[in-house]
């Protein structure tokens, strides 16, 4: 259970949980494509790896028309992670542009590029989704984000059923500590968790790459949390 000589397809993969993965995959000998948005963010990963293993790409994840095209370009491949979503948070009575924007962020971004994935991906090979602990355990003011992560959830299930032998999956981390500056966020994580801390971004990555190589899992959620879903 390994990914050397594999091929894994990161959309989101210039920050965070994304590249975090990337250098996990790159050290267990994988071919590894990082895509988002931004050149520079880009570039600048792919300096910090510094790995000949390492191809970089741009897409707009929110636009169908920018998926489809990258999976042609890239061809064939073996795993594919879309952990890439900015959106916002507002309770009920928020305005349309919130109230949507996690599925039109977080959702359908990941919906659309299994769909463009597909055809592509190995037979024995795998998809990882990214939801959120919310899904579980939500947030006050925050509904359309709870119920997004949920549907990300579900759609994992189902698509385990409809693309079998190609294993779907999902990580639903917690908080994890980034390069972001967010010591409230993180000070109000530790205490609502059994492991009373926030997570690193290495260990969503271990999650990641145990979805991506263990061949007898599919159709499930990894709470990767530090028991915030429990406490």
């Amino acid at each position: 259970m390994n990914l050397i000589n594999q091929r894994v397809v990161i959309i989101g993969g210039s920050t965070g949980i994304g590249l975090g993965t990337a250098k996990e995959a790159i050290r267990q000998g994988a071919h590894v494509v990082i895509a988002g948005r931004s050149l520079e963010k880009l570039e600048q990963a792919q300096s910090d790896i510094n790995s000949d293993l390492l191809q970089i790409l741009q897409v707009d994840n929110k636009d169908e028309n920018s998926l489809q095209t990258f999976f042609r370009e890239i061809g064939e491949f073996d795993h594919l992670f879309t952990p890439g979503a900015a959106y916002m948070l507002g309770p009920i009575t928020s305005d349309k542009e919130v109230a949507e924007s996690c599925f039109q962020n977080k959702f359908w971004p990941q919906y659309y590029a299994v769909k463009y994935a597909v055809p592509y991906i190995s037979k024995g090979g795998s998809i990882v989704l990214m939801s959120g602990a919310a899904s579980q355990r939500p947030i006050p003011g925050a509904a359309s984000y709870a119920a997004c992560n949920g549907a990300i959830e579900s759609l994992g299930k189902a698509l385990a059923i409809e693309l079998a032998p190609i294993r779907v999956n999902v990580v639903s981390p917690g908080t994890i500590r980034t390069e972001k500056d967010r010591k409230e966020a993180y000070e109000m994580y530790e205490g609502m968790t059994l492991l009373q801390r926030v997570g690193h971004v290495d260990e969503i990555a271990h999650s990641v790459i145990y979805l991506m190589t263990n061949s007898y899992t599919t159709g499930t959620t990894l709470f990767t949390d530090g028991g915030y879903v429990l406490q």
